[in-house]
């Protein structure tokens, strides 16, 4: 069996178009473009290509970008004092901390400060707390993306096993939340999970999110299961002195034994972005009390 790749740099296109063509009727009736505010604390050169990609695609969008870069020795207090300042501008719909932020920072003060109606990140905790709960939530933008890219791929996931490898707010267990509301059976595993092959292989879909290049194998994979890789590692290239791109699950074995596959990179990668691009719009309908596009 060779698997067939779920193309997510396609699917996150799509979404993005699909944001843009809303935001002229948004503009329409709330005399103003929705309004993302990103703020990145220090010099972290990864964290700056991600802030200014996302500067670039919510601008792309129709959007309003407001981008707050601050010296890595900006108190965690005057970081806060921006977080509500934020939270009480009418022209900010959603704010994004862009984390890891330097070590004298808490990051969970910083998240609890976010108001949770711009909390584009889905981190806060009564936005953990609602999705938890079954209700209307801001959820984070990766697993609501791979959420996205199975359904598009398989439409109903009821009855089905699902096994997220991975235990983190960001990803893994919104995502068991996720799955659990579309009726799957879930089981989440860890690195530490006792045969943890054994578990990975009753899985009709497979969730790899614990930061371990490589580490699921073929023989890992029930045959014809769906592959979610999220995934992203960089190890060493054949080439000396550089480096690519692999995600949690080794793509040459499983795509001979799954029925579909995340790449890496191309795979859920893109859809982080896109869905960012979707929570902020969502939030700025809600905001402005307007119903969100249909679809969205």
């Amino acid at each position: 069996m060779t698997a067939a790749i779920i193309d997510g740099k396609a699917f996150a296109a799509d979404l993005r178009a699909r944001v843009a063509a809303a935001v002229p009727a948004f503009e329409a009736a709330a005399g103003r473009k929705p309004g993302l505010a990103v703020v990145l604390v220090g010099d972290d050169p990864a964290s700056h290509v991600y802030v200014r990609n996302k500067g670039i695609a919510t601008r792309e969008a129709g959007m309003a970008s407001y981008e707050h870069r601050l010296p890595a020795e900006t108190s965690e207090a005057e970081l806060l004092a921006l977080v509500r300042q934020l939270n009480e501008d009418d022209w900010v719909d959603g704010i994004l901390v862009q984390l890891p932020a330097p070590a004298h920072i808490r990051e969970i003060a910083v998240i609890e400060t976010i108001d949770p109606s711009k909390d584009v990140d889905g981190l806060h905790p009564i936005n953990a707390g609602r999705l938890a709960a079954g209700r209307a939530a801001m959820v984070p933008c990766t697993p609501l993306g791979c959420l996205m890219l199975l359904k598009d791929r398989l439409g109903d996931l009821s009855g089905l096993d699902a096994v997220v490898v991975g235990r983190s707010n960001l990803v893994g267990k919104p995502m068991a939340q996720l799955l659990t509301a579309e009726n799957c059976t879930v089981t989440v595993a860890h690195s530490r999970t006792k045969g943890l092959s054994a578990v990975t292989r009753r899985a009709d879909i497979l969730v790899a999110a614990v930061g371990r290049p490589n580490m699921m194998t073929g023989d890992w994979i029930k045959p014809g299961a769906i592959v979610i890789d999220v995934g992203i590692n960089r190890v060493p290239a054949a080439e000396e002195g550089k480096t690519r791109l692999v995600g949690d699950v080794d793509f040459a074995s499983a795509a001979e034994v799954a029925g579909a596959i995340t790449p890496v990179p191309g795979g859920v990668g893109p859809m982080t972005i896109a869905v960012l691009l979707r929570n902020t719009l969502v939030a700025a309908h809600v905001r402005a009390g307007l119903a969100p596009p249909e679809g969205m």
